[in-house]
């Protein structure tokens, strides 16, 4: 079993930063695959960042060259770094893992309950 919790979000201005945070607990040995998620109201929850085991990374293109997404095995956290974030960026962000590597799909085993960021023009 492994618990996944998000922090980090909040409100800024577009053009600003912000990173995430997602604590893992629990058998985080068997964590493999992680990634990051986000959904806004009305809209289909959207896979953004992803990384596996071995530091492999992926992206949507939406958010490929602003955000970065990594991973601190030995504190059992993830990071997402968000800059120049647009209006477009607000969603409720989550973070998921499983024991193989999933991309941007949504197959992960785990999930948090999220962390809202907003933006505003």
């Amino acid at each position: 079993q492994v618990q996944l919790v998000e922090s980090g979000g909040g409100s800024v201005q577009s053009g600003g930063s912000l990173t995430l945070s997602c604590a893992a607990s629990g058998n985080t040995d068997i964590i493999y695959g992680m990634a990051w998620f986000r959904q806004a109201p009305g809209k289909e929850r959207e896979g953004i960042a992803s990384i596996d085991g071995a530091g492999s990374t992926n992206y949507a293109n939406s958010v490929k060259g602003r955000f970065t997404i990594s991973r601190d095995s030995a504190k059992n956290t993830l990071y997402l770094q968000m800059n120049t974030l647009k209006p477009e960026d607000t969603a409720m962000y989550s973070c998921a893992a499983a024991a193989v590597y999933y991309g941007l799909g949504e197959a992960y085993t785990y999930w948090g309950q999220g962390t809202q960021v907003t933006v505003s023009s």
